[in-house]
């Protein structure tokens, strides 16, 4: 019976294939927290809300500073969405390709965007007590 040639890094701690268990599939990640998970459902909760809002006006998604790169991310609406979905299911976000070439004035911050947000409830709020 042929054998396969021995693992080269068999029982190595510094076993550069070690990188990509986190780019496999099947790998699962720690669950979140009972506190992690209930901000991840209130963002997809919120996400909802300011997309019926932003988009009638054009916007597209939000824009996200990413800490690991530094630079700003523009997702749109259907990625934010299965991005929280996917940190609820598995206990992180996947990777994924950004827009090409996308237009900054089409995206907001999530900052802007519950400002937005919360200035159009207490509107109506205003308008209604009237």
């Amino acid at each position: 019976m042929d054998e396969p040639p021995r693992d080269p890094f068999l029982d190595d701690p510094s076993d550069p294939a070690q990188a990509l268990e986190a780019l496999d599939g099947d790998h699962v990640d720690e669950p979140l927290s009972p506190d992690e998970r209930e901000d991840a459902l209130n963002d997809l909760e919120d996400l909802e809300i300011f997309r019926v809002l932003l988009e009638p006006d054009g916007v597209r998604g939000v824009v996200v500073d990413c800490s690991d790169c530094g630079e700003a991310h523009y997702v749109g609406w259907d990625l934010m969405q299965a991005n929280l979905r996917q940190l609820l299911d598995v206990g992180a976000t996947r990777v994924h390709e950004p827009p090409f070439d996308p237009d900054p004035h089409d995206y907001v911050t999530w900052d802007y965007a519950r400002g937005y947000a919360d200035g159009t409830m207490r509107a109506a709020d205003t308008s209604e007590e009237s």
